[in-house]
């Protein structure tokens, strides 16, 4: 049985030109960056040389590049640090609804901390408004955090035209741009980004090694307290071999991004209509323009049936897939994101998010599709509860 991974938003994998590049780092050139010999000085080179590639792929200065340990790193280092950094300044944050919870609980920490947050809520396609936006701005608004592209739905938000709005306003802007870096050009000086967040393992690079973006002159406070690594911003011994493996990762991503983009948006295009046309009683959830979505994401609520279910029957058939986001699939509630853009509770329980990546070809979709119709007729013939939902104009 051919296995089909269709969870590329959950994580990818190592491509292999990445991994022959991170190969010697593990076994030769083994020295802590941070060491004076020349095994020291041999690592902080393929360290820096990484720090240039990552700067380059979104557009700003090696010196604006700190290396964590992930996605969720990097955005509790933006927005804790941020917002201790400048509380005599003001106690308000903005952001929305739908972030990842790396955000979301991050802001939730500082609200103990007498912060104030604003939650936007979105639309029926996930977009945040920037009337939304600018009507919560306070005198007492330092920092605005809006993320890039959502992680189930695939949604990607105006970020250049929120950042001009914040520059307008004199409020620091941090993106959360781990699904979208590698997937969708990023340009954070035309975009008015002040700190964004990225992971490699989201573009074919290892786990355990992110990096946030940080403005030149951007204060934030000290995040992790230890050594004088990242310019004495976080302390920890480097991973090298990783953070060569994410400079490497993203620049591949970068110039294969338009021909990679192309296959995977005309077989995720394919899968969907497929969907669409064969199954009824369905919600296709997010933007609904495929320019204004990600290429690889297509999330699905199947009206009467419950999404692991769903989940179970398709691992059964060699197909990986995921009913959300993997940093909340131990929980039982629906997705808060769905919810947020009005799918039912009901229906939201259904769901199931497909993301599409460079190794997946138009017949696995094909296969896909076929099994998922067979699995949802199955599992409604079934259900005690289809028959209802359907006559309630689920």
């Amino acid at each position: 049985m051919e296995k089909i991974y269709l969870d590329h938003a959950a994580t990818t994998y190592v491509d292999k030109d990445v991994l022959t590049e991170m190969m010697p780092y593990f076994t030769e050139v083994f020295g802590n960056g941070s060491s004076q010999h020349f095994y020291g000085r041999d690592a902080l080179k393929a360290i820096d040389e990484a720090r240039e590639k990552v700067a380059k792929a979104i557009g700003c200065k090696s010196s604006e590049i700190y290396f964590t340990s992930g996605g969720s790193e990097s955005d509790n280092m933006a927005i804790k640090g941020y917002a201790l950094a400048h509380k005599d300044k003001g106690n308000h944050i903005i952001t929305s609804v739908i972030e990842h919870p790396a955000v979301i609980q991050t802001c939730k920490k500082l609200e103990k901390y007498g912060f104030e947050v604003t939650y936007l809520k979105v639309d029926k396609e996930g977009f945040v408004s920037l009337k939304d936006i600018e009507d919560a701005i306070t005198d007492k608004t330092i920092l605005i955090s809006i993320m890039t592209a959502n992680n189930e739905i695939g949604t990607i938000e105006p970020i250049a035209q929120i950042g001009e709005l914040a520059k307008k306003h004199g409020i620091a802007f941090h993106t959360d741009a781990v699904q979208a870096v590698g997937n969708i050009p990023i340009d954070v000086k035309a975009m008015n980004v002040d700190m964004l967040s990225l992971s490699a393992h989201k573009f074919y690079g290892p786990k355990g090694v992110g990096v946030l973006y940080k403005k030149n002159g951007l204060k934030i406070q000290r995040f992790l307290d230890g050594g004088e690594q990242e310019r004495n911003l976080r302390a920890s011994t480097l991973n090298t071999p990783g953070i060569v493996g994410c400079g490497a990762a993203i620049e591949k991503a970068v110039k294969d991004m338009e021909k990679n983009n192309e296959k995977i948006q005309a077989i995720r295009n394919h899968f969907v209509q497929r969907v669409i046309n064969e199954i009824p009683h369905i919600y296709y959830n997010g933007a609904k323009d495929p320019s204004l979505r990600l290429a690889g994401n297509a999330n699905f609520s199947f009206v009467g049936i419950e999404g692991e279910g769903i989940l179970f029957h398709l691992d059964l058939a060699g197909v990986a897939v995921s009913s959300g986001s993997a940093c909340s699939s131990g929980s039982l509630e629906p997705s808060y994101v769905l919810l947020s853009i009005g799918v039912p509770m009901e229906v939201a329980h259904g769901s199931i998010r497909f993301s599409f990546g460079k190794i997946n070809t138009l017949e696995q979709a094909d296969y896909v599709a076929d099994v998922l119709v067979k699995t949802v007729e199955k599992l409604r013939a079934m259900s005690p509860i289809y028959d209802e939902m359907v006559s309630k104009n689920y």
